[in-house]
């Protein structure tokens, strides 16, 4: 057991340094960084442009980094476009507690209020995609339209690191085994092709992980979040939905991304090839291309076969898998 301790000391003190703050992103960009008190947390956000407000959450484990190739795009199309480090993530404030569900819906809808946004098109990335769907959940009124991009929400079988970060005990200290190495195979696996991943994206991506508090908040991420969340609720996701997925995420499998879509009344399925679970950072020029056609002309014409009784058919045996899997 001493032998052991002692090789964790060795390697939570071998941690890489991080960059500093002023190489942070968004520096060298036209963005600048702000930051907003919401619900005892300090969140870290961006908000520029004018016209429709866009909003995006990042996945578990990102930042608004994760945004940093689709943010101008947008903007320079003439919307407004805020990106947001989430609570626990990024260099935002990681508490000991607050990572519920129902919390970071509430801290979606306060920040939209501080930045007297009255509803925005939510763009959510994995686990921020099921919570842009739960917040069109409480409060379609804030929702103008969703984009889910390789969404959790129906849930899938967790790798055993997640599962052991969720002990009382073992779980702090397995999170606290993090360096820049484990930080670039993680990004790496989020990409169909590894070798796009720069040692910049490493870089940004490390900064908030070599953060004293992260262990804490991602362990309370994995103890209190919910990430199937959406399992029995798609039929009620009122505003027009994009679910966009790219065809090699090992993630969360495409087929859950087809569940998603033929379950939410309004909803179209599109995907992009040669791309992974992190679509957006490696596909941008085609997620953003999809993602202005959705803004300017709303959804693709719906197939009328999602609305068929096979494919509902198929959504609840899908369904019933997934329960049945996350229960053995």
């Amino acid at each position: 057991m001493k032998r052991l301790l002692l090789c964790w000391l060795g390697i939570t003190a071998c941690r890489a340094a991080a960059i500093p703050e002023a190489g942070r992103f968004p520096a060298g960009t036209g963005f600048v960084a702000r930051r907003v008190w919401i619900d005892g947390t300090s969140i870290r956000y961006i908000d520029s442009g004018t016209g429709p407000a866009v909003m995006y959450l990042h996945g578990l484990g990102a930042s608004m980094y994760a945004w940093r190739k689709n943010l101008a795009p947008i903007a320079a199309a003439g919307y407004r476009v805020v990106a947001f480090d989430n609570r626990g993530f990024g260099f935002s404030d990681k508490p000991a507690s607050g990572y519920d569900n129902g919390s970071y819906v509430r801290l979606v809808v306060a920040l939209l209020d501080s930045l007297h946004v009255p509803y925005a098109v939510l763009v959510g990335h994995s686990m921020g995609g099921a919570i842009a769907a739960q917040v069109a959940l409480a409060h379609p009124e804030r929702v103008r339209g969703l984009v889910l991009i390789g969404s959790a929400g129906l849930g899938v079988r967790e790798p055993i690191l997640l599962r052991v970060g969720r002990w009382p005990v073992l779980g702090p200290l397995v999170l606290a085994l993090r360096g820049r190495a484990v930080t670039r195979r993680l990004l790496e696996a989020t990409y169909a092709d590894p070798r796009k991943v720069s040692a910049a994206d490493i870089d940004q991506y490390y900064a908030p992980v070599a953060e004293p508090d992260y262990g804490r908040g991602l362990h309370g991420v994995l103890r209190e979040f919910r990430f199937d969340c959406l399992t029995d609720q798609l039929e009620h996701i009122a505003p027009p939905t994009l679910v966009l997925w790219g065809e090699e995420d090992r993630l969360i499998p495409i087929a859950l991304g087809r569940t998603l879509a033929a379950g939410i009344p309004h909803a179209a399925f599109l995907s992009v090839p040669q791309a992974g679970h992190a679509v957006q950072e490696e596909a941008p020029g085609e997620v953003n291309r999809l993602l202005l056609r959705f803004l300017k002309d709303g959804l693709a014409r719906v197939p009328g076969d999602l609305a068929t009784r096979q494919t509902r058919q198929y959504i609840s045996s899908t369904i019933r898998l997934i329960k049945r899997d996350r229960e053995a």
